[in-house]
């Protein structure tokens, strides 16, 4: 018997190894054969030699990870590692070579890798690689019980994400500094005198968030073509008189007589100047949100990425394509120095191993190896992989990427020049709860049924087993009871869990923010923060500190006792200084960060407008507050002193123009209601266009587009555009192209009579 064993565990061993080699070899890992300090070489950057991957092997087996491994090429992960090598006992340096001096430390085993490359330290977590995939598996196991233990909602009541397509309908943090013409705002373009119609003297930018840091949206401009994505289909009707295109809108559904016929969206490249002769001249058979950088077009829609060469606008070519893989999808990206900064969410079920493939480019599977995905040592809520993936923009090749262990619900994405964050919550398991709140039950609970929750507590069981356990210890003890004391018990219980959860709200209601460093794409860093946050205005880095809007108390359990703070948080995501209880009952609307100071808006039935003191970032104030009718759902600064806010009072569009100049006394200078109830650009920065040269604002409408003027502190409506259903604006020059459905209205600027009205 005791041979057959035997035999049955060679056996066993035998295929696990043969099933092992299959699986190296299906993921294409390659083993290098060992470094050989002997052999080390001066090599260069862009070089492809045995020498350069001898180097790699040896940067490697030292702890500069290279994820695409000892290929023999000297690119981007190279540079990028030989970098962080030289920096640990160097300094400064390009990475684009290797001399006598990196040898000689590499062969000398002195320059190691910083501390904080392979292991992050946050808090109570250490964060570290999965060492292989069996323990991937185990540990997302492990996390999948605590994940199911409870979570309901996803924060504060409101959609933080809206997918369309591939991209995310992004709102993101303030301005944190000016832009090269002196504005405020990141649509600005350049200014200067009018120029004539054939010349581009300036053309605006998406509003965006940090300036030279682009976001997908619908429309896009090079100030020569108008670049848009239609983000409503579009029907075809037989009006009698030939066919035409018309949007799908009012107008259209009264032509009751007329058979539509369905078309595909198709992204317009539309002539801009001159004006007189505005024309068509592409189209892109697929739409979505739009990033343009140089003669690429990229193209978030119908299941993938796409970069078209736009450099002939009547021919656009297909460059290439990036595909979701299996349980992936895109849920942020930014442009920056023409790099795609792309985040993707993978669901791990509790058969998923690693290496895990997010993408495919070009057919091709895009995998990251488990040495490159993050976890926390301890076993926390998690159930995907976030990861973040360099894509250029010309090519559409993928140069770094990396990825870590979270909770793939609402997620929200933030991006300065340094770091990349990106957020999920944080929160305590119906039975942490539960216990916790129990065990300060001792006077209503006789010892031996705390020392019986304690017991199960520490059971290596799920979370929903021992809610399980716990229950029946109660219900146990219930039955023993008279029925007054059974009555007493289950109001007590009840009132005291309620204030259980209030007491401890700042430890069951938490997001997690995860810190990207963008030079190496290293996790560097997590931490923890009380509450959710609203969007990503909730959200700015200035001087190397993190700022962070909160609501706490919108989640299932203390809805009706919210409140809202604000967090000051250092390089490693700590708490440095916090202002906390703005708006008691209320949640934040919105927020915006500019420079050392914070503005948040709160509203149930008034909207409170707070200034925060941020400039010591130990220790920030509420400066000021003012109470005015209504919320503001978007903060837009004019300049460091005044801030226009976009929202709703009674059910109609606001616009308030605030003096916050002095912190202490913020002042509501001017406001405008409009006989509309509803404007996109309350919900999505992308919609609100400010051109500072002319002192104006553009924001569309469901009855149509407004213009305003805040010159003189005053806000007038200058130019109000009927018979179109705008989606954007955009200038050039001096003139401002309103964009609609299917059609562009084009205003002089400088008269603010419409000049053109263009049709496609």
């Amino acid at each position: 018997m005791e041979k057959i064993k035997n035999m049955e565990k060679k056996e066993k061993k035998l295929f696990l190894a043969i099933v092992s080699a299959v699986f190296i070899v299906a993921a294409g890992i390659v083993q290098a054969a060992g470094c050989d300090v002997s052999r080390l070489v001066s090599v260069a950057a862009y070089e492809k030699s045995d020498a350069v991957k001898n180097l790699q092997t040896c940067l490697i087996e030292s702890g500069y990870n290279i994820m695409a491994g000892a290929t023999g090429y000297y690119g981007g992960q190279t540079i990028g590692a030989v970098k962080t090598f030289y920096s640990s006992w160097y300094g400064a340096w390009n990475g684009l070579k290797v001399g006598p001096l990196g040898i000689d430390n590499l062969k000398k085993g002195t320059g190691k890798p910083p501390v904080d490359n392979p292991v992050v330290v946050t808090g109570t977590d250490n964060f570290k690689t999965f060492a292989s995939a069996d323990e991937f598996q185990k540990y997302f196991k492990a996390a999948a019980q605590e994940s199911s233990a409870g979570y309901y909602g996803g924060g504060n009541g409101v959609t933080v994400f809206e997918e369309r397509s591939l991209s995310l309908d992004m709102a993101v943090p303030s301005a944190t500094a000016k832009s090269a013409s002196g504005g405020w705002g990141a649509s600005m373009g350049g200014t200067g005198a009018a120029a004539p119609q054939a010349v581009v003297d300036r053309s605006s930018t998406t509003n965006v968030q940090v300036v030279g840091i682009d976001e997908p949206d619908i429309v896009k401009t090079d100030g020569k073509e108008i670049y848009y994505s239609p983000s409503t289909p579009i029907y075809w009707w037989n009006s009698g008189d030939g066919v035409r295109p018309m949007a799908l809108s009012g107008a259209a559904l009264k032509e009751r007589d007329y058979m539509p016929r369905y078309q595909a969206r198709q992204a317009k490249i539309i002539k801009a100047l001159p004006v007189s002769s505005m024309a068509v001249d592409g189209s892109i058979d697929t739409s979505g949100d739009l990033l343009l950088s140089g003669n690429t077009l990229v193209v978030f829609g119908n299941g993938e990425i796409s970069g078209y060469n736009i450099s002939d606008a009547k021919n656009p070519a297909k460059k290439w394509s990036i595909k979701p893989e299996g349980n992936s999808s895109v849920i942020g990206s930014r442009l920056y120095n023409g790099k795609i900064y792309m985040v993707t969410r993978t669901s791990i079920s509790t058969y998923d191993t690693c290496p895990i493939r997010p993408l495919s480019v070009g057919g091709v599977g895009i995998t990251i190896p488990c040495g490159s995905i993050y976890h926390p040592d301890r076993i926390v809520p998690a159930n995907a992989t976030f990861s973040v993936l360099v894509v250029d923009a010309a090519t559409g090749s993928v140069e770094r990427k990396n990825s870590f262990a979270g909770l793939g619900y609402t997620s929200i994405i933030y991006m300065s020049p340094e770091n990349l964050y990106v957020t999920y919550p944080d929160f305590e398991s119906n039975f942490g709860i539960y216990t916790a709140a129990l065990k300060e039950m001792n006077d209503l609970l006789p010892a031996n049924v705390i020392s019986d929750i304690n017991r199960v507590s520490g059971y290596d069981i799920s979370s929903n087993s021992k809610m399980t356990e716990v229950s029946t210890i109660i219900t146990n003890y219930n039955a023993s009871l008279d029925s007054d004391a059974r009555l007493r018990l289950s109001n007590e219980m009840s009132n005291r869990l309620t204030k259980y959860r209030k007491n401890h709200i700042r430890d069951l209601d938490r997001t997690i923010v995860a810190k990207v460093r963008l030079s190496d794409l290293a996790f560097i860093a997590s931490g923890r923060i009380p509450g959710q946050l609203l969007n990503q205005f909730s959200l700015d880095e200035y001087n190397g500190n993190l700022r962070a809007a909160t609501t706490l108390g919108g989640s299932w359990f203390a809805r009706s006792e919210q409140a809202n703070d604000v967090y000051v948080l250092d390089g490693a995501i700590q708490i440095k200084g916090s202002v906390k209880n703005l708006g008691l009952t209320e949640r934040i609307y919105s927020a915006r960060f500019i420079e050392d100071k914070g503005y948040v808006v709160t509203f149930r039935q008034t909207d409170p407008f707070y200034v925060i003191d941020l400039s010591n970032p130990a220790d920030p104030k509420l400066a000021g507050e003012l109470k005015i009718p209504g919320y503001s759902g978007y903060l837009h600064p004019v300049n460091k002193d005044k801030i226009i806010g976009v929202g709703m009072e009674n059910s109609r569009v606001k616009i308030s123009y605030f003096n916050v100049s002095n912190p202490a006394n913020p002042v509501e200078m001017d406001k405008y209601s409009l006989d509309e109830h509803y404007s996109e650009a309350v919900s999505n920065h992308h919609a609100f266009l400010m051109d500072s040269k002319h002192g104006v604002f553009f924001m569309p409408g469901s009855n149509g587009g407004y213009i305003f003027s805040y010159n003189n502190d005053k806000l007038s409506l200058v130019k109000a555009v009927s018979g179109i259903n705008p989606k954007r604006a955009v200038y050039i020059n001096d003139n401002m192209y309103i964009i609609g459905d299917s059609q562009i209205s084009v205003i002089d600027e400088v008269t603010w009579e419409k000049i053109k009205e263009f049709t496609f």
